[in-house]
């Protein structure tokens, strides 16, 4: 079961699913990188030259490839995702880390980023706009929501971890697939 890290800009998708892949030795996908490996652009760069609606539907597109990935990865995934129905429905097969935060406090983090997109003059505002919209669909796909302006990005971890404990297919999955790789050195593969 892949585990996919969402939130609006600024929430620390990324620092947080890479502390994830790490101790869950799992590959990582971040849409930003995604996006920019398929593409050759960034989020920020495509928003301009194709569009928004455009770049939402690339987002989803690398969201769905990353989800579809073996072994199950560790996912930062863009938030438009989320707008997208069938996006939310793939989602229904992760393990959903939601990190929420004030438009405030987000805004001023993306700031210092120019690969992200700024639909906006006014990032609080678009950002506020942007968790009004997202908020309900964040709250349906969710297995777990953490507050990222309140938690290090370790503590974030920690208690997705913990989580994950008691959703045994995910934190299972890693060992699940050394075993099957094992089995497939040995010739055996499952078959008596």
């Amino acid at each position: 079961m892949p585990v996919v890290v969402m939130g609006l800009m600024g929430a620390g998708k990324s620092t947080v699913a890479n502390l994830l892949s790490r101790t869950l030795r799992r590959p990582m996908r971040d849409s930003d990188a995604d996006l920019e490996s398929r593409y050759g652009a960034t989020a920020a760069a495509m928003a301009t030259e194709v569009g928004p609606d455009e770049l939402h539907a690339r987002e989803a597109l690398v969201l769905k490839e990353a989800l579809e990935a073996e072994p199950p990865p560790v996912i930062a995934a863009a938030a438009s995702t989320v707008d997208d129905p069938g996006s939310r429905s793939l989602l229904a097969s992760a393990f959903v880390v939601f990190l929420d935060g004030p438009p405030q406090v987000l805004a001023e983090r993306m700031r210092s980023s120019a690969h992200r997109p700024h639909f906006k003059p006014d990032l609080v505002e678009m950002l506020t706009e942007q968790r009004a919209r997202r908020l309900p669909y964040f709250q349906e796909v969710a297995d777990v929501t953490v507050d990222s302006t309140v938690h290090t990005p370790e503590e974030i971890a920690g208690i997705v971890l913990a989580r994950l404990g008691a959703h045994p297919r995910a934190a299972r999955e890693p060992e699940r697939e050394a075993e099957r790789e094992a089995e497939r050195e040995s010739g055996r593969d499952g078959q008596l």
